[in-house]
């Protein structure tokens, strides 16, 4: 795992959500259009989080899953900016990926909506 000093170093952007709780742009991550078998893993750490297979187009502009590989993430109640949301953060490193919300389309009903900058796509997986 890298430390701060060499994430904010080599990617300032996934220093900035990861580490200080940021959002990237929607519409802005290369996994977005992603539709390959495989996984993707925390940025930061490498830690597997979700399987190809549960990633859907919600139309929000960041990627989406309607389920997270079982530990994985960490979710904490998040009360900032006068909304109520539910944080997701990586259970091994403690970064932040972005929020769950109880709206999915799909039988889960969750819509694990999260920042392309915090995941690393692993094609190889399956």
């Amino acid at each position: 795992m890298k430390s701060d000093d060499e994430i904010k170093k080599e990617n300032p952007e996934l220093y900035k959500v990861a580490r200080e709780g940021g959002t990237e742009a929607p519409f802005t991550s290369e996994l977005l259009k992603v539709k390959d078998d495989g996984s993707f893993a925390c940025a930061v750490c490498g830690q597997k989080l979700f399987m190809s297979d549960a990633k859907f187009d919600s139309g929000t502009g960041w990627p989406s899953f309607d389920k997270a590989i079982e530990g994985s993430v960490k979710e904490i109640i998040d009360d900032s900016f006068g909304m109520h949301r539910t944080e997701t953060v990586c259970s091994n490193c403690g970064s932040h990926l972005g929020h769950v919300f109880n709206d999915g389309p799909t039988n889960t009903g969750k819509r694990y909506c999260m920042n392309g900058v915090c995941l690393e796509f692993n094609k190889e997986d399956k």
